[in-house]
């Protein structure tokens, strides 16, 4: 018999841990190659995580709401063949030590425990669930928390940084402070929230989970970026009927529907090749130029809650390939069936708000990106047509694209310039293309 190690795997560059949510195997159940056996939840998007092999979950290192590291071992499973895997060793050591300090301060701080404060976070500084269940059973302070240096991405506290300062704990005093402490002002210090009273005939509803890390996502966009907008309308006349022409078909050729979509992201990726710049991150006090154009995609979820699929290199693809990306995405996202991956390296967003009736929106900035597009409704309105024998009015397909971009490093000559870009491309749709 052998021991397989199932780690936790890389979900992309920006996502360095995630919650375990479910185990879908028990220790004893027999597990198949690819079979799922448990389900997390990243900042992004909710996985399982299958098996690379087949045998029997002999163990679970972590239970559910655990935060676990990308590249930490979750289970073993034992599998047939001979050797072991020395790793197994040093995971079940460091769980056994850690449990061992865990219920030995746990016996002599249960008092104390009653009288310390909920770990909150502070400032710019996050705690994770974890890392808050061991300060709270070892009897750590939130003053005393905010002082332990962290080696974690944006100098988050990790579960090491707090084993480490457990172990010199004993040998230093930790700090004490004789009033409260006053987290420190800041120009961009956050204001406190003001207390909301909710009266006996008001329903109290919590957030979801996936509705808690969008609205941290958006607050801190707005926070990062200085949001500004700049709004086209586009006539897509051309393009409505080139498509009222060719959507039978091409859903009896290609058992797919035709929509708008992929029109839209093709116009979007030849305005990107055209202005480069608007594909750019801002790191600190550099830019970094992307070299591939993936589009995200805004998706409506069945809970009301939006998720961000990707296209990549949208660019290479043609227009068939397009409307073939963008409905098997749509369709996972309906379904909950996105991988980590899917929603991974998107370098600008395109948002539909003419799905729900709005003619136009300002969309809030998809970070790390600098931009971010909102498609409005197309509308039969009235317009001048300006002819060679003289202007009349007509009716016309017409929209309205609005820009919202960061103004830290896109001034309003290259957001203007982007949209317009956009505009020009849809308007010059040849009705004579096939598909």
């Amino acid at each position: 018999m052998a021991n397989f190690e199932l780690k936790l795997p890389k979900m992309g560059e920006s996502v360095a841990e995630a919650t375990i949510t479910a185990w879908l195997k028990d220790i004893g159940d027999t597990i198949e190659a690819d079979e799922a056996v448990l389900e997390i939840a990243t900042d992004k998007v909710d996985s399982e995580v299958p098996s690379e092999v087949d045998g029997v979950l002999v163990e679970k290192l972590f239970n559910v709401d655990d935060v676990v590291q990308v590249g930490q071992i979750i289970a073993v499973i034992e599998t047939e063949g001979g050797g072991t895997i020395e790793v197994k060793a040093s995971a079940k050591e460091e769980k056994t030590e850690t449990t061992k300090v865990v219920e030995e301060v746990s016996q002599t701080v249960v008092a104390a425990q009653n009288t310390i404060e909920p770990i909150i976070t502070s400032g710019d500084r996050f705690y994770s669930p974890l890392v808050k269940n061991i300060a709270k059973q070892e009897g750590i302070s939130q003053t005393e928390l905010d002082t332990i240096p962290g080696t974690g991405k944006d100098g988050r506290v990790t579960k090491n940084d707090i084993k480490n300062y457990l172990a010199s704990r004993g040998s230093a005093p930790a700090p004490v402070s004789q009033t409260p402490a006053k987290p420190a002002k800041t120009e961009n210090a956050p204001k406190a929230e003001a207390p909301v009273i909710a009266s006996g005939e008001d329903e109290i509803i919590e957030m979801s989970r996936m509705g808690k890390l969008i609205s941290k996502h958006m607050v801190d966009s707005v926070q990062t970026s200085a949001h500004v907008q700049s709004f086209i309308e586009a006539d897509v006349t051309n393009i409505w009927n080139w498509r009222k022409k060719h959507k039978d078909s091409f859903k009896k050729r290609e058992g797919e529907n035709l929509t708008f979509t992929p029109i839209f992201m093709e116009a979007v990726a030849k305005a990107i090749r055209d202005f480069p710049m608007i594909n750019i991150s801002v790191q600190g006090d550099k830019i970094i130029k992307k070299k591939n154009i993936n589009l995200g995609m805004a998706a409506a979820l069945a809970d009301g809650n939006l998720i961000v699929p990707v296209i990549k290199n949208a660019d290479q693809l043609n227009l068939l390939g397009m409307a073939k990306q963008v409905n098997d995405l749509a369709n996972r996202a309906r379904t909950n069936k996105l991988s980590p991956d899917d929603i991974q390296d998107g370098t600008y967003t395109v948002t539909n708000v003419g799905t729900f009736g709005s003619i136009m929106g300002t969309p809030i900035i998809n970070q790390p990106q600098v931009a971010i597009l909102a498609l409005g409704a197309i509308r039969k309105v009235p317009a001048v047509i300006e002819t060679s024998e003289g202007d009349f009015i007509g009716i016309r397909y017409k929209m309205f694209l609005s820009h919202s971009y960061d103004h830290r490093v896109v001034n309003g000559a290259l957001g203007g310039q982007f949209v317009k870009a956009v505009k020009d491309y849809l308007e010059a749709w040849d009705i004579n293309r096939e598909i």
